[in-house]
């Protein structure tokens, strides 16, 4: 059986090769994602490809180079290319024609994925799954971002860069209102929601993002559009996908912003917070189960929102657990700039029907569209791993299932106006308030993650991460200078 499935990925090899060659695809680039959600890549001549890659993979990655993966006495890895996810690079023609494949991580001579891959962890997780009943899992995150004219850091004028003798950043856009020099149509704080132009200065460049997407990465777009925030502060929905097709597609949405930001001279920033006094970028994962064609989140005989009780037990693990997961879906330390009060983010763990003031929203827009049903997970960044960050949401929700957590009921009232002692009448909890804090929520919470995530992979990324935290407290801050110097 084992050398009939390599003999039927030989062949199919052998036709993806031959379909490359009729295009006049002179180089191949090989994606993979690291364990922080970075895209990273290696370029080999299509001629360097045999039909047998497709199934062994390709010899070009040192592991031990690659933050969070091996040692460098056990280094050799390989990529295995998936032949879904082929794409066109359009830039740089003059190098000839260039296609892509998102790869699966793999140790040297091991069958299987490898444990520290996320879009293996992704992979298992679509397993566990199927194994619980349900046969499709739909998410749709929706990608926020900024494009900035530029960033400069300070003091630039004396050439000090480095940490020793201090840092600043200053951040360039014609929308800004505190740009210098003539701005003909700022954007005010918190005035950015569906602006037109000339208001919206990005529309053109957007329209570019998203026909890319869809004709050289082959996306479904759902609509694109200026978010609340001034400076550019952006918005692209794709179509919705399963888990692990859904995480590629975001990869490349990523990419894309940032590749064609720099091809105009400007920078695609997916940083959570950037600007102070204004709206942040959130990821707002919208998820649903199905199983046989059913969605197993709708119920129209639920009075509240047309919800099953499969669905509301999937809330309760997501709420349950939703401090630990934070230590994923917001993963760096500017992810705790975002999460504050004021400015559209989630900062409580509560649950509500249309409700933006709680991290668990169920969108009704419409009665009676039980393909439609689904809920907005309202807490991650774009920051995020996106396989780890739907891996992780979709274990919570089937722990919620497993163990039949029934959510406290729904909250209907702003909760950012709400008081301390009537939060805490309706058990409303926190959200942590910094990365230190959700990795003490990881570490005491997340056998709930077990089924696919191995424990050396959550040993490895809470120990560098606890790094970053320790390298930013070491640091002194700009603003404790303006506050502190008099002292």
């Amino acid at each position: 059986m084992a050398s009939q499935k390599r003999g039927k990925a030989a062949t199919d090899g052998a036709a993806i090769l031959a379909k490359l060659e009729r295009d006049k695809v002179r180089w191949v680039q090989l994606f993979y994602t690291d364990l922080f959600g970075g895209f990273n890549l290696v370029s080999v001549p299509r001629t360097g490809l045999e039909p047998e890659m497709f199934e062994a993979g390709v010899p070009k990655l040192d592991g031990s180079s690659v933050r969070g993966f091996r040692e460098i006495s056990d280094s050799d890895m390989v990529l295995v290319p998936d032949p879904r996810s082929l794409a066109t690079i359009p830039w740089n023609p003059e190098s000839g024609g260039t296609a892509r494949f998102i790869c699966d991580v793999r140790i040297g001579g091991q069958e299987g994925p490898y444990g520290h891959d996320p879009r293996g962890v992704a992979r298992k997780t679509e397993e566990v799954l199927a194994s619980a009943g349900f046969d499709h899992s739909y998410w749709g995150p929706e990608i926020e971002f900024f494009v900035f004219d530029s960033v400069e850091l300070l003091p630039s004028a004396a050439g000090v860069r480095d940490a020793w003798a201090g840092a600043g950043y200053l951040l360039n856009h014609a929308e800004a209102p505190w740009q210098g020099g003539s701005v003909q149509s700022p954007v005010r704080f918190k005035e950015g929601y569906h602006r037109t132009p000339p208001h919206d200065s990005l529309m053109a460049l957007r329209d570019e993002m998203c026909n890319i997407l869809i004709d050289d990465f082959h996306l479904t777009m759902d609509a694109h559009h200026h978010e609340v925030a001034t400076a550019s502060q952006s918005e692209i929905n794709v179509r919705y996908d399963d888990l692990v097709p859904m995480a590629d597609h975001i990869q490349d949405v990523r990419y894309v912003i940032r590749n064609v930001a720099a091809r105009h001279g400007k920078i695609g920033c997916l940083m959570p917070k950037p600007v102070y006094g204004d709206n942040g970028i959130g990821m707002h994962t919208n998820q649903s189960l199905w199983s046989k064609g059913q969605n197993r989140f709708y119920d129209a005989s639920d009075k509240y929102a047309e919800v099953s009780q499969t669905c509301r037990y999937y809330i309760g693990g997501l709420l349950e657990h939703a401090r630990a997961l934070c230590a994923i879906t917001n993963p760096i330390t500017n992810s705790y700039r975002r999460l504050v009060p004021g400015y559209e983010a989630p900062v409580f763990i509560a649950w509500s029907k249309a409700n933006r003031s709680a991290n668990v929203r169920i969108p009704f827009y419409h009665r009676r569209q039980p393909g439609a049903k689904r809920i907005e997970y309202r807490t991650p960044d774009t920051a995020a791993n996106i396989y780890l960050t739907e891996a992780a949401l979709a274990l919570a929700g089937l722990e919620g299932i497993r163990r039949k957590i029934e959510p406290p009921p729904p909250v209907d009232e702003d909760i950012y106006k709400l008081s301390p002692s009537r939060r805490k009448e309706l058990g409303i909890r926190e959200l942590p308030g910094s990365l230190g804090e959700a990795l003490d929520c990881l570490e005491s919470d997340h056998d709930f993650l077990k089924p696919a995530f191995d424990q050396s992979l959550l040993d490895t990324y809470v120990e560098l991460k606890r790094q970053e935290q320790l390298e930013l407290n070491l640091r002194p801050h700009p603003y404790e200078f303006y506050r502190y110097l008099d002292v």
